[in-house]
């Protein structure tokens, strides 16, 4: 039986990365701290026999590690993901997104487990404010802390898969959405807060006029992406993972109510995200299958999930994004 380690698997990603590696016939070592994780998430999971979940912080992945005795695959999803609290506490996404990830490698280089392949979920944010179809030799321009942070883990991943012989390969993920996507943050996923704005009757929030695009992959494809990547042969190498097809969010908005709000557009936000996805195509044989519509249809038949998440309304999109404008203007 391949044993597959997950971080984070109490996340949107992670969650389902764990439901899919059990289809698969893994057993699965779960960790989270559950700092912004759900337990529901993986709640379903809990009585199998072939999930482990660890409920710990990643600081603690040599104890978490002592009483595993083989690991073929990690999945490393565990880290900072909102833009906003970035700017506000730097040095806590640095030491979450880089300096953990540097910890998990050389504690899986000092205990020489044999893995066959170590995934880390990279952010498309490395690539700065760019409109243009980007490759992943793309120009690098990390715009704020969190894709700082998510960069350097990207490029310690690729030193220590180099130097110390682990097979690596790091995934650049445009904009994932799906069942449990977060809406605790502003500038999370758009779909999310659509969603919660919608089973609450309440208009929609679109910032600008609705025609900037977005490179939306559902989460069923991102997880088969990551699944063929660490089944590779491939290792030291970064993929773009996207529809590679950029959808308007007025278009989106269309496909989940029929009430909008228009709100200043925010300075600093690009007009498009556009994942060339060739090379993944490629090389995986991995092309996204979901389309926008059947992603939203599918998240559409069962809502329960954010019934009890957090509703963005104007006004607190608005204070929420002062923060950001003050960046902006240092």
């Amino acid at each position: 039986m391949k044993i597959s380690l997950v971080t984070g698997c109490a996340g949107f990603i992670g969650s389902h990365m764990v439901d899919l590696l059990l289809q698969k016939k893994h057993y699965v070592y779960g960790v989270d701290n559950l700092n912004t994780g759900k337990l529901k998430n993986i709640k379903k999971n809990l009585k199998n026999k072939n999930f482990k979940f660890i409920k710990k912080d990643l600081k603690n992945f040599d104890k978490i590690v002592n009483k595993i005795k083989k690991i073929d695959f990690v999945y490393h999803f565990a880290g900072n993901g909102e833009l906003i609290p970035s700017i506000e506490k730097p040095y806590e996404y640095f030491k979450n997104n880089a300096l953990n990830t540097v910890f998990i490698l050389d504690i899986l280089r000092k205990k020489k487990f044999k893995i066959r392949k170590f995934i880390y979920a990279a952010s498309s944010t490395c690539y700065g404010l760019s409109e243009k179809k980007t490759s992943e030799n793309f120009n690098i321009s990390t715009k704020h802390p969190y894709a700082f942070s998510k960069y350097v883990g990207e490029q310690a991943c690729l030193h220590w898969g180099s130097v110390y012989k682990i097979p690596v390969i790091s995934i650049r993920i445009f904009n994932a959405y799906g069942p449990r996507s977060r809406t605790n943050n502003v500038y999370g996923a758009v779909i999310g807060v659509f969603i919660k704005q919608s089973i609450s009757n309440k208009p929609l929030t679109i910032v600008g006029d609705g025609s900037q695009k977005r490179d939306f992959l559902y989460i069923s494809d991102l997880c088969d992406a990551f699944y063929k990547a660490s089944k590779s042969k491939y290792k030291n190498e970064v993929f773009n993972l996207g529809s590679g097809n950029p959808r308007k969010v007025i278009d989106l908005a269309k496909l989940i109510h029929n009430k909008y709000i228009f709100l200043p557009w925010r300075p600093g936000e690009p007009k498009k995200t556009h994942a060339n996805i060739e090379k993944i195509k490629k090389k995986l044989n991995w092309s996204p299958k979901v389309s926008l519509k059947n992603g939203i249809q599918t998240i559409l038949k069962n809502v329960n999930w954010w019934k009890s998440a957090p509703l963005w309304t104007p006004s607190t999109i608005k204070k929420a994004t002062k923060n950001w404008h003050k960046y902006l203007s240092n």
